[in-house]
């Protein structure tokens, strides 16, 4: 499967994760294809792979941000 076709079935999958296992996998993903359309961005600066790297980004801090979960208020 091309890279960019992979980047965009994730972008467009349902991101509701039951298991932190799934979120680990999820982000790790994430990061691969960011990494991999950077590659090809380093050759071509197309502004499309630019968006879609930010798109993905985003979805992927929102994946680590529930991995982390609420910080614990000081008693």
């Amino acid at each position: 499967m091309d890279i960019l076709e992979k980047a965009v079935e994730f972008e467009n999958r349902k991101h509701t994760f039951k298991t932190t296992s799934e979120r680990i996998l999820a982000s790790r993903e994430a990061k691969e294809i960011i990494l991999a359309i950077n590659e090809i961005y380093k050759k071509k600066k197309d502004a499309k792979l630019m968006d879609l790297m930010k798109r993905l980004t985003v979805i992927k801090q929102k994946i680590e941000k529930r991995l982390k979960g609420r910080p614990l208020t000081a008693a």
